[in-house]
């Protein structure tokens, strides 16, 4: 099931930046992401996400609950951009871009997973320890050359000549 709201007054790109966090999770999963969410387009992908949990729901053929359900697919597409103009100095104009976007939400049911067979008990005692590895020598600390020493010894001379 999907669900799409056209012509939103927010740009694609902020819109990319909330439906990417919630592609490839279950729906109670998305919800609680989009209700926390400090950005304003994240209601929007809520109602759009409510949507299509409401579109899969109200088909009687299928059978579906919302909360089983994944998001396979949301993204946000670029919508018709309204160009507008301001007034700046010296009798120029600056132009104003309103951008907006159309927002796509795809849901799936979620897969049932099928029980993991029973561990084989003769494979556990086919596996063996592996020896552990010897500990890395410990690299010191490379020793002062003559001229990391001329230098120390140099600029405490200066020092002293100030006082």
């Amino acid at each position: 099931m999907r669900a799409e709201a056209k012509w939103v007054r927010s740009s694609a790109r902020k819109a990319r930046l909330v439906t990417d966090q919630i592609r490839g999770r279950s729906v109670p999963e998305a919800r609680t992401i989009l209700a926390f969410s400090q950005r304003a387009i994240a209601r929007e992908v809520e109602k759009v996400l409510n949507s299509a949990v409401a579109n899969a729901e109200s088909r009687p053929d299928l059978l579906l609950n919302g909360d089983h359900m994944v998001v396979s697919a949301a993204y946000a597409d670029e919508g018709p951009t309204m160009k507008r103009w301001r007034a700046r100095a010296r009798g120029r104009v600056a132009r104003i871009h309103k951008r907006t976007c159309h927002i796509t939400v795809r849901l799936v049911e979620a897969p049932t997973a099928p029980a993991p067979p029973p561990p084989d008990p003769k494979a556990e005692a086919a596996v063996e320890e592996k020896p552990k590895r010897k500990p890395a020598a410990k690299k010191l600390a490379p020793k002062k050359t003559a001229a990391r020493k001329k230098t120390a010894t140099t600029t405490r001379k200066k020092k002293e000549t100030r006082t």
